[in-house]
């Protein structure tokens, strides 16, 4: 099998050129037909994904598991250590050489940083990071890239010379580790990066983005001017990485609401956030006040998942040039809109 562009798995953002990343991003466009429900193709007939992931998940493991199905292959899952031979004391590389006997691609979820990487290393078929712990989500950072692209080519702009915000927990937030060092392959971007003083950015991520010649901007509060800024992205407190720590002074400032945005950013700027957002009273999260706000993206930003994943599959096992090729109608009538909070521009921007 011929070697994607990016190498034989999905590991890291680490592994992508700007011209490897924008060629996957292109590929996802073409999946857009499929993704949204017109089209089929069943280039992965016979094909069989492993899930496996050992710490919880809903839209990714669902997402990736959707994503090839609609290729035309199938799914076996596994969820959690419980459920897994790891919990008798099985290794990483016996359960990953294993597997590969079994299925043709695995997507891994692991709570260790570089637990994917040793799961690679024990097989031949592709792996692909469904999230390591702190370490990184690949696949997450190149939806939201594929979003970022999308909402800005609807408002004319482009990703060059943007302006960035990044909310939250940035510590322990692989999203936003990973999203950061994709957003650094283009030009003259600028950061703001908005923590509290516990959960601030990795230092050795900043010095990769500075030295990639970009801006960067931080601070301990959200109540600021931000007028110029093109995107503002959320994320929720990752509570489940905290070993003896105590969050400091993330309180409702830190909240993104309605009023933030009319208050402190413009008519133009997206709101995007990894999901799952917690909804919670005083959680200081993305608020539940934006959600008939046509600059909140999230919707949008998890419905690109399926096309990127689609693209990451078809790449990974060499038929993304068959896709086009193998295309007929779907049979059955989906929706016009997948939400009733769907904004009025969103059907005319699929494809």
């Amino acid at each position: 099998m011929t070697q994607s562009q990016f190498g034989p798995h999905l590991l890291s953002v680490d592994q992508f050129s700007r011209e490897s990343i924008e060629q996957l991003l292109a590929t996802a466009h073409t999946m857009e037909p499929i993704a949204r429900r017109s089209k089929v193709t069943r280039v992965l007939e016979g094909a069989v994904l492993g899930n496996l992931f050992f710490e919880a998940s809903t839209r990714t493991r669902v997402s990736f598991g959707a994503a090839f199905c609609r290729l035309g292959g199938s799914v076996c899952d596994t969820t959690g250590f419980t459920f897994s031979s790891m919990a008798k004391g099985e290794s990483i590389y016996d359960t990953s050489r294993v597997l590969s006997s079994y299925v043709d691609v695995m997507v891994v979820r692991h709570p260790e940083k570089g637990s994917v990487a040793q799961f690679a290393e024990a097989t031949n078929i592709p792996v692909i990071n469904g999230g390591d712990g702190p370490g990184e989500h690949p696949s997450q950072a190149i939806l939201d890239l594929y979003t970022i692209q999308k909402e800005f080519q609807r408002l004319g702009k482009r990703i060059d010379g943007a302006h960035i915000a990044l909310v939250g927990d940035l510590k322990y937030g692989r999203t936003v580790h990973s999203l950061i060092k994709l957003l650094s392959l283009y030009q003259q971007l600028t950061f703001t990066l908005i923590a509290p003083g516990s959960l601030e950015m990795p230092a050795y991520i900043i010095d990769i983005v500075a030295n990639r010649g970009h801006r960067i901007h931080t601070r301990t509060s959200l109540q600021q001017a931000l007028t110029d800024v093109d995107v503002v992205y959320a994320t929720r407190i990752q509570k489940e990485r905290f070993v003896d720590e105590e969050v400091e002074n993330y309180s409702s400032d830190f909240q993104v609401n309605s009023a933030f945005l009319q208050t402190y950013c413009n008519p133009h700027t997206i709101v995007m956030h990894p999901l799952p957002r917690d909804s919670r009273p005083g959680a200081n999260d993305l608020s539940t006040d934006l959600n008939r706000d046509e600059r909140l993206a999230i919707f949008r930003q998890t419905d690109n998942g399926i096309p990127v994943r689609m693209a990451i599959f078809a790449t990974l096992l060499g038929v993304d040039h068959l896709v086009q090729k193998d295309l007929r109608d779907a049979a059955w009538k989906s929706p016009e809109y997948l939400g009733p909070d769907d904004a009025a521009f969103y059907r005319r921007e699929l494809f």
